[in-house]
């Protein structure tokens, strides 16, 4: 059934919402926000910080808009002059004790005390008494909590209690002694406990690993996929001078609501060695040299063409269903087997949210190689990989056996972001971007369709992988072109051939059944 609808005014607006409504949601469906600490979308609201007072016409006090609902016909007032001086008294309040660190602290730029203070704050303060200290603790593996800064929100204490079901965290003491608490005997190392540093709306939770390496406005952040499993939690990836610093969480009802598990959050050195292949690299005797993409585009159409037997493919679960899709389409003429690696590992549900975990399987886009018809057994490709003709290397991880049996193959040709010397067979090494360097779709478990988006430049004459493929595929053979864009290429694939990036938008989409097959 349909929800009832009312319709409320905030701040002049109209606007219709779902009975039951928070005020501080209908505010936003308005465009409006109203200022608050404690309350956050995917927690219990308390009530708490009273940041979030407003003023309701025929109502004899200021409302908290977090725990009350609308109801129809209400007038509501975010920014009356008695809401706004009601703002202005708790963020005194609150700064009474907060030290006035900022220049030192991680959070600056993106501390929503900052925020607020500098759009409804005193100019000065009338606190004249010392303030509390208290020192610096160590929560966890990677979490310090600075009590001097904390102002009390709860936060991190309902989300350990609520969603994370791991009650480890409590506000101990009470009046102005109080501060968020944790037992001697435990540790803040739930898989998921990174997101109290999210969560926090100030510098008091903050992550050792992150810790002074940069400032929010050095930052560039962007639309991402994590691929540390098949969960594809949305991401979104911070850079400073092209180097990633910091994997962050973003909202996505369907997939990870606003949360990341703590494995897929330290994911991110891998994006940033300093070995990376960066010329395309042919063989000649018993060494390689370098050469420009034409010369390497013509030789790796000239090897598919000469290919007389069997080959396999080989592919990273990282790989993106663009890559996947045009590196079988290249050789597509021969009998192809087709793997990805999947590392696994142990699962970890967060324990609340159904359907969100730290998955098993450790490859981001192993539903994508399914659609694609590319997911085959793992230990049957590789021991084909030795009797085979040509063995294409997408930028897998192999361990040493599988280099041993790849290294007996006839040929191979090496899609590679970094060099891997057990292959002294390869013929070819084509140096393909990461999935931080160009766009690209990966498939989640549940079949929904994700960008990725560049976060920097790719190092080099590094290329997409698809493109790689495309453009070799292209010269195979006379009146085919190759896809101008990831997009072109994305459609050019059966199971996608009816979608476009433009479909997917930052959300994603999921995929019905479709018949599986890489052409069109």
């Amino acid at each position: 059934m349909a929800a009832e609808m009312v319709l409320v005014t905030i701040d002049g607006v109209p606007v219709r919402v779902a009975r039951g409504t928070s005020m501080i949601e209908a505010a936003k469906m308005a465009g409006i926000v109203v200022p608050h600490y404690c309350y956050h979308p995917a927690l219990p609201s308390p009530g708490v910080c009273r940041m979030c007072l407003v003023q309701v016409e025929k109502m004899p006090k200021l409302m908290a808009a977090c725990v009350t609902p609308v109801a129809d016909g209400q007038v509501i007032h975010v920014h009356s002059p008695e809401a706004i001086k009601a703002r202005a008294g708790v963020l005194e309040f609150l700064l009474i004790n907060h030290p006035l660190d900022c220049p030192i602290c991680d959070q600056a730029g993106e501390c929503e005390l900052q925020d607020f203070v500098f759009q409804g704050g005193r100019a000065n303060s009338r606190y004249t008494e010392p303030k509390r200290y208290n020192p610096v603790e160590d929560f966890g593996p990677d979490i310090l909590y600075v009590p001097n800064r904390c102002i009390l929100c709860t936060r991190c204490v309902r989300f350990m209690e609520s969603v994370a079901e791991t009650p480890v965290l409590n506000v101990s003491e009470r009046g102005d002694r109080a501060y968020i608490g944790i037992d001697e005997s435990q540790r803040l190392d739930h898989p998921w406990s990174g997101n109290v540093v999210d969560l926090c709306p100030v510098g008091s939770l903050i992550s050792k690993d992150f810790l002074h390496k940069a400032r929010a406005w050095e930052l560039d952040g962007t639309a991402s996929i994590c691929t540390g499993c098949t969960q594809g939690c949305n991401i979104t990836v911070d850079t400073r001078d092209d180097v990633v610093v910091r994997l962050r969480p973003r909202p996505n009802l369907e997939v990870n609501r606003h949360f990341m598990c703590d494995t897929g959050r330290a994911d991110y050195r891998w994006m940033n060695r300093g070995d990376r292949v960066e010329v395309p690299l042919v063989r000649e005797g018993n060494t390689w040299r370098a050469t420009d993409w034409d010369a390497a585009l013509d030789r790796l159409a000239a090897i598919i063409a000469s290919v007389d037997g069997p080959v396999v493919l080989l592919s990273s679960g990282r790989t993106s269903c663009e890559s996947l899709g045009w590196a079988a389409r290249l050789v597509d003429r021969h009998q192809v087997t087709a793997a990805m690696h999947v590392p696994m590992g142990d699962e970890a549900p967060i324990g609340a949210i159904p359907n969100l975990a730290l998955r098993r399987e450790r490859a981001a886009n192993l539903e994508g190689a399914r659609l694609l018809g590319l997911a085959g057994e793992w230990t049957a490709a590789v021991a084909a990989a030795s009797t085979a003709a040509l063995v294409i290397v997408l930028d897998a991880e192999l361990g040493d056996d599988d280099a041993a049996a790849v290294a007996h193959a006839e040929k191979v040709v090496h899609f590679a972001t970094v060099a891997d010397p057990r292959l002294s067979n390869a013929v070819l090494v084509a140096p393909v971007t990461t999935i931080v360097e160009a766009q690209g779709v990966v498939v989640n478990r549940d079949r929904r369709a994700q960008r990725v988006l560049p976060a920097r430049p790719a190092p080099g004459m590094a290329r997409p992988g698809w493109w790689v493929a495309a453009e070799a595929w292209a010269r195979g053979g006379a009146g085919r072109s190759a896809p101008a864009t990831a997009d072109a290429a994305l459609r050019a694939l059966a199971p996608f051939s009816s979608i476009s990036y433009s479909d997917l938008g930052f959300t994603g989409r999921v995929i019905g059944d479709v018949a599986t097959g890489a052409t069109a």
